[in-house]
């Protein structure tokens, strides 16, 4: 009996262990005692058994002996395989591995899948809604697993194919799920401002089709607010907090357990009160995911640091001048750190004043309400080109 009968006869019998004899570098039976082109097509034999056999899989992905030999016969293919079968095994596997809630696995099985852009003859030919679907269950998989750098890299791929989509409205799901996947990834990399355009972004355009359910609309709503609050204060910042605060929809996320204190703390927020640590705060701080409330290399949270920079603005509009030792009181932190953080934002733009060393105080300059005037002139504008934009999708 030659190996392809063994093969053949494994499969039928689910006789794992042979296989895993066969497909093994340690056997003195098994494919090292042939050459390079013996075994790319051996490989290629067992990958088609497999997927054409109406029994094997999926039960067979469930034993450590198959998913050995999955991994060293997709390794070690020829440069075509019949029906592209070899995908067709990796989109079964990883589907299989998902389900088992093993993503960081699933995203390397489906990694490899060949995909040919330009020549439609190629069996491995795929238009760029299949290639974005794929990029985007990637990334999707990396980032149930937090890996942040592995999604970066596979959305920004997603990204430069999602262009190339020629049908929009039949491809409406999949271009969704590629911009929240990229929120997502804006999100779990810090960088809060765009995410937070992104999410709100989404939370409208989905109020425009029934293919995103309200209530995940809602949670995108939730995280706008969330993302909004944590990103650096700047006229950016305030325009997505006003977006998001002038939200019909915003009162509703109190009925949401994780996002029932956003709306109370954006409020404050956007209209430039003081933020206390109080039970409402802690509640919020406590809904936060882990990446958000990361410590940073100045020793405060995300969150933390959002907040006093916040609450340093908010000081500017009640006082003119303040002593560094009652604004240090007010903020939280030591007089240090809050005179380096006043520093920080004058030099950055975000706080309008100047530190004055002698007398331990700092000035505020009073033309930042006019700034404040012109921020909710553009805040309102941006909201009305969003209402007209939606409605004219909506045809």
């Amino acid at each position: 009996m030659n190996m392809e009968q063994k093969i053949n006869h494994a499969i039928q019998v689910n006789d794992y262990a042979t296989l895993s004899s066969i497909f093994s570098d340690s056997s003195t039976q098994s494919w090292k005692i042939l050459g390079e082109g013996e075994r790319r097509t051996l490989a290629a034999y067992f990958v088609r058994s497999v997927v054409t056999s109406e029994t094997f899989l999926p039960d067979a992905f469930r034993s450590e002996q198959i998913a050995d030999v999955i991994r060293a016969t997709l390794g070690h293919l020829p440069p075509s395989v019949e029906g592209a079968m070899d995908n067709t095994l990796r989109k079964m596997n990883f589907e299989y591995l998902v389900d088992e809630g093993d993503y960081h696995n699933a995203a390397v099985i489906l990694a490899g899948t060949r995909m040919e852009e330009s020549d439609k003859k190629s069996v491995y030919y795929m238009t760029p809604a299949a290639r974005c679907d794929v990029y985007v269950k990637i990334a999707e998989s990396y980032l149930e697993e937090d890996e942040t750098v592995e999604a970066d890299g596979v959305v920004t791929r997603a990204g430069a194919v999602v262009d190339s989509i020629e049908d929009l409205e039949e491809n409406f799901a999949l271009i969704l799920r590629y911009k929240a996947t990229y929120a997502r990834v804006l999100d779990a990399n810090r960088k809060f401002l765009q995410a937070a355009s992104r999410y709100y972004d989404l939370s409208r355009v989905g109020l425009q089709t029934d293919i995103i359910d309200s209530d995940d609309l809602l949670t995108m709503l939730g995280k706008a607010a969330n993302c909004a609050i944590l990103a650096p204060t700047s006229p950016q910042r305030h325009r997505i907090l006003g977006l998001v605060f002038n939200d019909e929809r915003l009162s509703q996320l109190n009925m949401i357990p994780s996002f029932q204190m956003h709306s109370t703390v954006l409020t404050k927020m956007y209209t430039n009160q003081v933020i206390h640590r109080d039970e409402n705060f802690i509640i919020f701080e406590d809904s936060l995911p882990d990446h958000q409330k990361a410590i940073m290399g100045d020793g405060l949270t995300t969150v933390q640091r959002a907040v006093i920079e916040h609450n340093m603005v908010a000081v500017s509009k009640l006082y003119k001048s303040i002593y560094y030792s009652e604004l240090s009181f007010l903020l939280g932190v030591e007089i240090d750190h809050a005179e380096k953080i006043a520093a920080k934002m004058i030099v950055d733009g975000s706080l309008l004043g100047s530190l004055d060393q002698v007398d331990e105080r700092l000035n505020f300059d009073t033309i930042s309400s006019a700034l404040g005037g012109w921020d909710d002139s553009i805040t309102v504008f941006c909201k009305q080109l969003g209402e007209i934009t939606d409605s004219i999708r909506s045809f």
